[in-house]
């Protein structure tokens, strides 16, 4: 083969090369510019999660989203990029909700408009190869969206007065004379008040977002995912009840103070920390019970 015919044979794979850089360069360009679009309602995002504890965890999406996003590099490297209109979907439900929340001053709708136009950017410009590559990353980064505090309020009533229940109950079995009225829990020596921070919801929220990774980790198969996905929310709140009554057990011995300061947040990191024993003892038991359906499906085939 002649210099010249291999130049002619190099030059299409050349040109589909430079193609895919420009489109992988033009996509990281429309990614910047969105950043930079949404830079305000990013920057107040990031203050709500600096002061509200609820939202704390929010800091933590975005880095474990780019090492999912990592995870998959070498498919991602094989995977070829050709750009697909459904992308114009989702860019353009990012458009209504940033509209509806622009005129409703509706934050939710705000943030949720710029990760639904990450969305649009990586199906409409890399294609749906590499969007099904990176779809776990993109949708995680919803969880970094604060639901809005009309929403919030709505839930942690409930919460409160599901863990003042629990807290009454578990007293009653210890042998601790209590009264529920509401949220608050009538002591013989003092009242306790469960307020909105002590309703749970704080812990729903960060053990979601740590099921959801630790679904990704450590489970095969969408059913187990989900399972271990939907019981953070029960374990959050009978580790919240737990807490309560905790602090009722050392409110009734040692007196109000038992209830405030330090003490009753280390009782948080306590509880939180049960939580996700409980979380990984369940992940444990799905990979029990999944190891014993082995042998029995193995022994069906051979029968």
């Amino acid at each position: 083969m002649s210099q010249a015919e291999s130049t002619r044979d190099q030059a299409p794979e050349t040109n589909a090369w430079n193609a895919q850089r420009r489109l992988v360069v033009g996509g990281v360009a429309l990614i910047a510019l969105a950043i930079a679009i949404y830079a305000s309602i990013l920057y107040h995002m990031v203050l709500f999660w600096h002061s509200s504890d609820d939202y704390s965890h929010g800091f933590l999406i975005v880095p474990l989203a780019l090492f999912f996003a990592y995870e998959r590099k070498y498919d991602l490297a094989a995977a070829r990029i050709e750009g697909s209109w459904w992308g114009v979907v989702p860019l353009t439900l990012a458009s209504l909700a940033l509209a509806i929340g622009r005129l409703g001053v509706e934050l939710m709708a705000m943030r949720t408009s710029f990760v639904l136009t990450l969305i649009g950017i990586v199906l409409l410009v890399f294609g749906r190869r590499i969007f099904r590559i990176l779809l776990f990353p993109l949708l995680f980064l919803f969880l970094m969206v604060p639901l809005p505090q009309s929403l919030l309020n709505v839930v942690a009533f409930p919460l409160q007065l599901m863990a003042a229940r629990m807290a009454e109950d578990a007293l009653h079995f210890l042998a601790i004379p209590a009264l529920v009225e509401g949220n608050i829990i009538h002591l013989a020596n003092a009242e306790l008040f469960v307020a909105e921070a002590c309703s749970g919801l704080r812990s729903v929220m960060a053990l979601l977002t740590l099921g959801v990774v630790m679904a990704k980790f450590f489970q095969r198969g969408a059913v187990a995912r989900l399972l271990l996905v939907a019981s953070t929310i029960p374990i959050a709140i009978l580790v919240n009840a737990i807490r309560v009554t905790l602090t009722g057990i050392l409110t009734h011995h040692y007196g109000q103070e038992a209830a405030h300061g330090t003490i009753h947040d280390f009782q948080g990191l306590i509880t939180f920390g049960v939580a996700f024993l409980i979380l990984m003892l369940e992940a444990r038991t799905i990979d029990w019970v999944r190891s014993l359906r082995r042998p029995l499906r193995a022994g069906g085939g051979d029968a």
